[in-house]
């Protein structure tokens, strides 16, 4: 598979401002190893809101697909068939890997600096290779200017657990965003770059967007899980982003 003209599958995303919500549980987390639930009910939680400033930046108009992944990490026999679905059972540190591997094919400098305690991998912001996404500018591209909870009817946009036939789907088939990025919602969820919260939940790392093995409501542009780095599941992927002034391949 070539992948020289990778940016051709790169979306320029101009800057702007998001705003984020997330809802925290005021009671204590029960496990220092963080695999226990939390008892607290809902009045226990609070909302919290704030806004970030995104940078332009280029992103992925896919997911990740099986074949792209596998290529990059010389498994291409492992591509096939249905090549253009969207990878899955990947984890955090997989993708990161994976981001790396292609900006060395590429010539280009490494997004990141990989240490074995996960929570301490360094991102150089100015290095011109590939990387996650950001939680804030997933939201802002996810969103595309849009202010409700999706850009389109779920249906329109969206593999989910109505209409995915207990599955992941082909990348690309339904209507796109308002900025041209497809399988934003639904499909597989996206891991994204960010801790979550390391005062309650260590190395928890963010991911976004919803499922196909998902019920309607999980898929939305607000819409955050959780997990471990090393947590692999088969409705869990990623997407690519690179800086905004990198000149196409």
């Amino acid at each position: 598979m070539p992948i020289g003209n990778i940016m051709d599958l790169m979306v320029p995303i101009e800057g702007g401002t998001v705003e984020l919500r997330d809802y925290i549980n005021t009671n204590k987390w029960l496990s220092s190893d963080y695999t226990l639930s939390d008892p607290g009910r809902g009045t226990d939680k609070k909302i919290v809101t704030w806004s970030e400033t995104i940078d332009p930046f280029y992103v992925m108009k896919y997911p990740v697909t099986r074949q792209l992944y596998h290529f990059v990490m010389h498994e291409e026999e492992r591509a096939l068939p249905m090549k253009n679905l969207p990878v899955t059972e990947v984890s955090w540190i997989d993708s990161v890997v994976f981001c790396n591997k292609l900006s060395r094919m590429l010539g280009r400098t490494e997004c990141y600096t990989i240490t074995n305690e996960s929570e301490n991998t360094v991102f150089n912001k100015k290095a011109d290779g590939f990387r996650l996404l950001t939680d804030a500018e997933w939201q802002y591209a996810c969103k595309a200017g849009t202010k409700g909870y999706r850009y389109e009817s779920i249906d329109q946009i969206a593999w989910y657990q109505n209409n995915s036939n207990g599955s992941a789907q082909q990348v690309g088939q339904l209507l796109p965003n308002p900025w041209g990025l497809y399988d934003m919602l639904g499909n597989v969820w996206e891991w994204c770059w960010d801790l979550y919260d390391t005062n309650r939940y260590g190395n928890y790392r963010v991911f976004r967007g919803g499922s196909w093995a998902e019920v309607e409501n999980n898929c939305g542009s607000t819409m955050r899980r959780k997990s471990m780095p090393d947590f692999k599941i088969d409705d869990l992927g990623f997407r690519i982003a690179c800086a905004k002034d990198i000149s196409h391949s």
